[in-house]
């Protein structure tokens, strides 16, 4: 409610005009100062600045300074010989004026506030474009560096086979060479005897005959002491013949090669996947890789696809248990071992490193849920593959110490 106040004092210059105003019994955060440049809830005598102008309140005292639009000497304070209506109409449009720079007030700190949110929008779709980016590069980076691998191993085949396919021909060119040789020498072991036939029908010195026959054939000297070399047809397992189990080395040869024609093409993302990606060895190898580099994650999901594209190759469970036993996914680790031993059959020779290995992993698995009989019996049965590892022999007599009580579990 305004209250009506007639012992102010004011002053004046030419620009500014200073009115001093009690404010007793008034708390001055609860007082509204409604200023403009014709009404300062008095009608002033010239019109004001009232963007510039100023109002301070303290000591019960409220001093207003307005500077003057124009530069000149007021005759009073406040517009004298005014009627009702004209202040009226002042009034109003003193109040619509202040009301309209409000609203503009408003309406530019919205549009302030608008143009921030944009700033900041484009501020964050560039750094999320920076990322893309950055991520796109690391993924073409990655690509390339794959198909150079995957190059140098194709090369590397390559080369291989050249190099059997050269060893072949000269073999063969060799038991061709010892062949011709053989006739050679045949043949001349029929002319000799025919000679002697003759000769002795003829009678005479057959030997000095003999020799001057030869003399006039002239028939070369006998050949020179050699030796013939003879390769034998290399073995796929290294066991002797007759130690070997023939026919459960030929069903291991026989379910290797139908694991590695086995292929799912049913994979929806399969037409996404690059040329070597499709290649579970390939795979494998760079599952290997990233194991070596500790990135265990990367390396499970290498094993995930090159099993998802053929599940019927051993190693590839093998070594993603072993991802799994260093990120101590236990329970699965024995999944993985327990399927590499079911596609490790029959046991021979040629698979029983692996099996090892399956053994070990399966039991330690075990060994870290506390269940040591389990774990025991795995290493008993990896003894039993390799009697002679002394690491899996030191591992197993730990783990009948803990069985026995006579060691302190970990």
């Amino acid at each position: 409610m305004p209250l009506q106040v007639s012992d102010y004092s004011w002053q004046q210059t030419e620009t500014a005009v200073f009115i001093s105003v009690p404010l007793r019994g008034v708390c001055g955060r609860d007082a509204d100062v409604f200023c403009t440049e014709n009404y300062l809830k008095v009608f002033l005598y010239a019109p004001i600045d009232d963007d510039s102008s100023k109002a301070k309140i303290g000591n019960d005292v409220i001093v207003f300074t307005l500077h003057k639009k124009e530069a000149a000497v007021w005759e009073t304070l406040s517009v004298s010989g005014v009627d009702k209506e004209m202040m009226q109409r002042i009034r109003e449009k003193s109040i619509l004026q202040a009301q309209e720079r409000a609203k503009e007030a408003t309406e530019a700190k919205a549009s302030a506030r608008r143009e921030d949110q944009k700033y900041t929008l484009n501020v964050m779709m560039k750094i999320e474009e920076e990322e893309r980016k950055k991520i796109e590069d690391m993924k073409e980076n990655e690509r390339i560096k794959a198909t150079k691998e995957l190059e140098v191993w194709k090369e590397h085949q390559r080369k291989a086979e050249e190099q059997k396919r050269i060893q072949r021909k000269e073999k063969l060119h060799q038991q061709e060479k010892q062949i011709e040789e053989g006739k050679k020498l045949k043949h001349k072991s029929l002319i000799r005897n025919s000679a002697s036939r003759n000769l002795a029908t003829k009678g005479g010195n057959s030997e000095d005959i003999f020799f001057e026959k030869l003399k006039d054939d002239s028939i070369p000297a006998p050949r020179s002491v050699g030796s013939i070399k003879i390769n034998f047809t290399p073995r796929v397992f290294p066991t002797a013949l007759r130690e070997s189990q023939v026919a459960e080395e030929e069903e291991w040869l026989h379910k290797q090669a139908e694991a590695r024609r086995v292929m799912n093409t049913d994979i929806p993302e399969l037409c996404d996947l690059k040329e070597e990606e499709k290649n579970p060895d390939w795979l494998k190898d760079k599952g290997n890789k990233l194991f070596a580099t500790e990135n265990y994650l990367a390396a499970i999901n290498a094993y995930n696809l090159a099993i998802r594209l053929n599940n019927k190759i051993p190693l590839l469970y093998l070594n993603r248990a072993a991802c799994h036993l260093k990120l101590k996914n236990l329970h699965k680790a024995i999944e993985d071992s327990s399927k590499a031993l079911e596609l490790l059959t029959p046991p021979v020779a040629d698979n029983a490193n692996a099996r090892m290995k399956a053994h070990v992993r399966r039991g330690t698995a075990f060994c870290q849920l506390e269940l040591y009989v389990e774990g025991l019996q795995d290493y008993e049965a990896a003894l039993k593959i390799d009697p002679s590892n002394k690491i899996v022999q030191n591992d197993a007599e730990k783990i009948r110490n803990i069985i026995q009580g006579t060691e302190l579990k970990c």
